[in-house]
């Protein structure tokens, strides 16, 4: 019996005794909108409770109340059978609740140990001051702990992704978390840091610690959760065991339809002109050498590991970074400017960091649906509001975006909701080449069809995509061609027939 079988063993009989956490009856209604209707939902210590749900159902509402950042409109707490109080998040902290949230909360000037021990450093021997060797012991005691070997003095503005995610969850471990929230803890994880990451959980279950895991990848479901609960609409639908149902099932449940996850799509098997053309490309970022071709009606694929420069790559072709080699061609003409020359000539990029690359998230839907096609909607340079709603409008009912309205904040809209936001304004700017980097990172299942969807049509009228992806099955699935990178180069292509996970792998370990 693995360790995971194990502790769901362990779990079933530890349930006879009343939850480590329960929430009762919990609401909280915003402004044209019920985040949650009476959502009951309790945790045992030592399980991995997962929670389910599009974007937007409810989940990440929840465990802001749980954690104290939402204030329920009504509803109770209790913890270990006694009812208790949670108004703030310094409640939520002494009641051992700690929350590793989809969007980082790192302050990207400071270094990782100060956000790992922000607003719990320790005293230096002069009042007001802040012992900095012991906060730096402490950060690397923390960061072994879980396996992640980096100098805790770098500065979070310099790492990506992936390593912001494993500061997140030392973090969190720090706190000596009893209650540990994970909101898609593994969407820019590596398969490496990924593993190091389930044993990590495996290590809480021993140690008595209960986890809510919030995930939109099936498998993560099924070989880590002891009890699944499913929210849709800010309403409970069901709470079942992952032995009793399928992944087809849980689908059903989350979207109240079936949902076709093969992502079926008609592969160009004559694509048309070149769209874009990379000879050569260099940058100060790492990249080297970079050689690829898109063409019209086709979708390329740009895979390879975590780390390996696929970000990189596009930022490098979108002008956001600067080339110290190479040529970029785009249709036919050279291009040496930065992202007002890419957005003028047609290229979109839609950015792995929506909230910080993407969105004005203080802006409203509508603004933002329509900041990059300005000069499209009004080229003689006076701004007319109806003409705006109206191509707002269009939008928001076309990728539909759930909104109250097209003047909401963009910032209080789900991941999956402002993801589609971002594809919008390039759809209204009318580009021809649109640059995916890991489109559906954090998105529900239903979401993720609806975007490939909208992907595949886009090609189908003539558009070219160039899609990074860290789920090797949806390079396999969408893509007609992929290139896979390793070490900041292309280590190989591969054609539709030769594309698989294993040649995928195979390709972006070929220097390891």
């Amino acid at each position: 019996m693995t360790q995971l079988a194990q502790s769901k063993a362990a779990v079933s009989i530890v349930q006879a005794a009343p939850p480590l956490f329960e929430l009762r009856g919990i609401s909280k209604e915003f402004p044209g909108v019920k985040a949650l209707d009476d959502v009951s939902f309790s945790v045992w210590p030592g399980e991995v409770h997962m929670l389910l749900g599009e974007n937007g159902a409810g989940k990440s509402s929840l465990m802001k109340v749980l954690c104290g950042a939402y204030r329920a409109d009504s509803g109770s707490f209790h913890y270990n059978g006694e009812k208790v109080e949670i108004t703030s998040p310094a409640d939520a902290q002494k009641l051992g609740i700690a929350v590793i949230f989809q969007e980082f909360s790192l302050v990207p000037y400071l270094d990782i140990a100060q956000n790992i021990f922000l607003g719990r450093e320790p005293a230096g021997r002069v009042p007001g001051t802040i012992d900095r060797k012991k906060i730096l012991a402490d950060a690397r005691h923390v960061l072994d702990s879980i396996g992640f070997d980096i100098d805790p003095t770098i500065r979070i503005e310099k790492l990506g992704v992936a390593q912001q995610q494993m500061v997140e969850i030392a973090k969190a471990i720090s706190q000596n978390a009893r209650i540990l929230v994970m909101d898609e803890p593994t969407a820019a994880l590596s398969d490496r840091e990924t593993e190091l990451l389930f044993a990590l959980i495996a290590r809480l279950k021993a140690d008595g610690v209960a986890i809510i895991y919030i995930s939109h990848r099936m498998a993560e479901v099924f070989s880590l959760g002891d009890r699944i609960t499913v929210l849709r609409d800010g309403r409970r639908i069901d709470e079942v065991q992952p032995g009793a149902v399928s992944s087809d099932d849980l689908v059903r449940m989350m979207v109240g339809r079936s949902v076709d996850m093969s992502y079926p799509r008609t592969f160009a098997q004559t694509p048309g002109k070149v769209m874009l053309e990379v000879k050569g490309l260099s940058s100060s970022s790492g990249i080297a050498g970079i050689d690829l071709v898109v063409r019209q009606g086709e979708i390329v694929g740009l895979c390879g590991l975590v780390g390996s420069g696929r970000t990189e790559v596009v930022r490098a072709i979108f002008g956001a970074d600067k080339a110290t080699a190479g040529q970029i061609l785009f249709d036919g003409q050279e291009k040496s400017g930065g992202p007002d020359e890419a957005a003028r000539l047609g290229l979109a990029l839609i950015p792995e960091s929506r909230k910080a690359e993407g969105l004005a998230l203080i802006r409203s839907v509508g603004d933002n649906l329509i900041v990059s096609a300005l000069r499209k909607i009004f080229p003689r340079g006076f701004f007319d509001q109806g003409k705006s709603r109206q191509v707002a409008y269009d939008l928001i009912r076309q990728l539909r975006i759930v909104t109250p309205s097209d003047k909401q904040a963009v910032g209080l809209l789900s991941g999956g909701n402002q993801q589609k936001v971002v594809i919008g304004k390039w759809l209204a700017a009318g580009a021809k080449l649109f640059i995916f980097d890991e489109p559906t990172r954090g998105i529900d299942v239903g979401a993720k069809a609806e975007i490939f969807a909208l992907i595949d049509r886009l090609v189908a009228d003539g558009a070219a995509a160039l899609m990074i992806s860290s789920e090797q099955a949806e390079i396999c699935h969408v893509c007609d061609r992929a290139y896979v990178m390793c070490d900041g180069r292309i280590a190989g292509e591969l054609a539709r027939h030769e594309l698989s996970e294993e040649n995928i792998v195979k390709l972006g370990m070929h220097h390891a």
